[in-house]
């Protein structure tokens, strides 16, 4: 199942990075068995790890022994991970000439108002990666755009995060269109990688008490549809021709958090009905697994979005206000990986302490 989609020109990265899961082997085998051809990393992920497991206890004692704590010692962490993962991905980069073969990392979420400081982080975690197959992830907030921009201008690839609408995904594109015009009219080259993740599960989460149940988990893929059919024609349109004319990239479209969460539908339920040719669909391990075991892929999404826009109608008769839930997402999104970001760092000074207490 996971080759269908290969072949059907949907891309597939693990939403999943942790130590173990290199040294391992396993992100070996699914590279090599299971279609594998990009990997995005989380903090929570790290954080589960820290706190749960001895994983990384040995890296952290060697870096307190170098007096690093917190952020700095999570970036050492992540980017030995990230670097090993690039490494095993180089291959399909090489290959494909820099479409495929990615990992993400991203900026501190602390940082997603400060558009001067997340290009800084931005541009420091890259030359720290020394690796061209890593995408620093950016939010596409008010403050992030300008960054992205920015960032693509300079050169750095990026994956956009915190999207949900066709128009956060628009907005996005106009950011990063605009930096490859910017390195066309500089005489740079602008073939600069880059995705755009539109979350998709967190539509219908936030929806389920509030439509009848013929709706229930149909929201997050109907958007996806529409933001597909506008990747498309913006694709089409001659200020990307003449872009692509002179040596850039497509924007491509990133499924992100596809896990389903409603226990009623299928646990590959987005996966099976988003493949896309020229899109990214990110997966947990677990559903990653599932779509091998059970997956069920049926036609590809129309150009045209199919019936998206007669469904989005019916949520609109349901009392649902897609812009203002989108800003609204978008918003707690932020907020909520502030929280997680800040919860990994109390893992890793918990951690920390107990590891120095151990020693002695």
């Amino acid at each position: 199942m996971t080759q269908k989609l290969h072949d059907l020109g949907q891309s597939l990265w693990l939403d999943h990075i942790r130590r173990d899961l290199v040294s391992s082997g396993r992100l070996k085998h699914y590279i090599a068995e299971l279609s594998v051809t990009g990997l995005t990393s989380n903090p929570s992920v790290f954080d589960c790890a820290i706190r749960n497991s001895s994983v990384y206890d040995g890296a952290i004692c060697k870096k307190l022994k170098e007096e690093k704590l917190g952020e700095e010692l999570y970036f050492d962490l992540a980017l030995e991970d990230l670097s090993l993962a690039a490494d095993l991905l180089r291959p399909i980069y090489d290959q494909t000439d820099g479409v495929d073969g990615w990992v993400s990392l991203e900026v501190s979420p602390l940082l997603t108002h400060d558009a001067d400081s997340i290009i800084a982080a931005a541009a420091e975690l890259y030359a720290r990666g020394q690796r061209p197959n890593f995408f620093i992830k950016i939010p596409g907030t008010k403050e992030g755009l300008p960054a992205v921009e920015e960032a693509i201008f300079t050169g750095l690839p990026v994956n956009v995060t915190l999207l949900y609408s066709r128009e956060h995904y628009l907005t996005a594109a106009e950011a990063y269109i605009r930096g490859i015009e910017r390195r066309i009219t500089a005489g740079l080259k602008p073939n600069v990688g880059s995705v755009a993740s539109l979350c998709v599960n967190c539509w219908d989460a936030a929806v389920k008490e509030r439509v009848p149940e013929a709706l229930h988990n149909q929201l997050g893929i109907a958007m996806a549809k529409r933001t597909y059919k506008a990747s498309r024609e913006l694709a089409r349109s001659p200020r990307w021709k003449r872009a692509y004319n002179a040596g850039a990239r497509p924007l491509r479209l990133l499924w992100a958090k596809t896990e389903a969460m409603d226990p009623e539908v299928s646990d590959v339920h987005y996966v099976n009905a988003l493949a896309a040719p020229l899109t990214v669909s990110t997966l947990s391990e677990r559903t990653l697994l599932a779509l091998v075991d059970h997956g069920d892929i049926g036609k590809s999404i129309l150009m045209d979005g199919g019936d998206c826009e007669a469904l989005l109608i019916r949520f609109a008769q349901a009392g649902i206000d897609i812009d203002a839930m989108a800003a609204e997402l978008q918003n707690e999104e932020a907020a909520s990986a502030v929280n997680s970001w800040l919860e990994l760092m109390m893992g890793i000074a918990s951690k920390s302490a107990a590891l120095t207490q151990n020693q002695w």
